[in-house]
């Protein structure tokens, strides 16, 4: 079953090919997917997220690398949707689709897939931020709050373009690359 995306590509999210697999497209759905399935009182967007990961990456002095890996860690969820944390680990055949997925976009726009030990400081400045951003939203944090924060995100709703256009601008400045 085909999807049509945002740059007018026909793709089937289960059987990606790497050539539809287009930049404009990641940015634009992330920046209109909303954490938290909605949850939080205002809109928080995916994007916005993996924004905050990518300057936390920086924060903490990791590389260009690094903060690429951080950017594009949620890219699969452009094409696949997103769900929940719980939902998502009692469905195997998602995770094997977005793992798939995500290691067609790491290796298409980060030129490699990251390391073991990339992986788990990736996924520990995500957990880090989803507890800053349930502690912000709700007034209680989810899971664990790592090490900390040493960037200074902003949990604010912002206008999804401006959202969009960041994205593509931190990743055209990390991959030195034109769109």
């Amino acid at each position: 079953m085909n999807i049509m995306t945002y740059m007018g590509i026909l793709m089937d999210p289960l059987d990606p090919n790497s050539e539809q697999i287009r930049m404009e497209d990641i940015a634009h759905a992330l920046s209109m997917l909303s954490r938290a399935n909605g949850h939080f009182p205002e809109i928080h967007t995916v994007a916005q997220h993996c924004l905050e990961c990518a300057n936390e990456a920086r924060a903490r002095k990791l590389s260009r690398q690094i903060q690429l890996f951080c950017l594009l860690h949620d890219g699969a969820e452009a094409y696949l949707g997103d769900f929940i944390s719980p939902v998502k680990e009692r469905m195997p055949a998602y995770k094997e689709a977005e793992r798939e997925l995500l290691t067609m976009i790491y290796e298409k726009f980060a030129g490699r897939v990251p390391s073991a030990e990339e992986k788990k400081l990736v996924k520990e400045i995500d957990k880090t931020l989803l507890y800053f951003e349930f502690l912000h939203y709700m007034g209680v944090g989810c899971g664990n709050p790592g090490a900390g924060l040493k960037s200074q995100p902003v949990f604010a709703e912002m206008p999804r373009q401006e959202v969009e256009e960041r994205y593509l601008a931190l990743y055209k400045e990390l991959s030195n690359e034109d769109l």
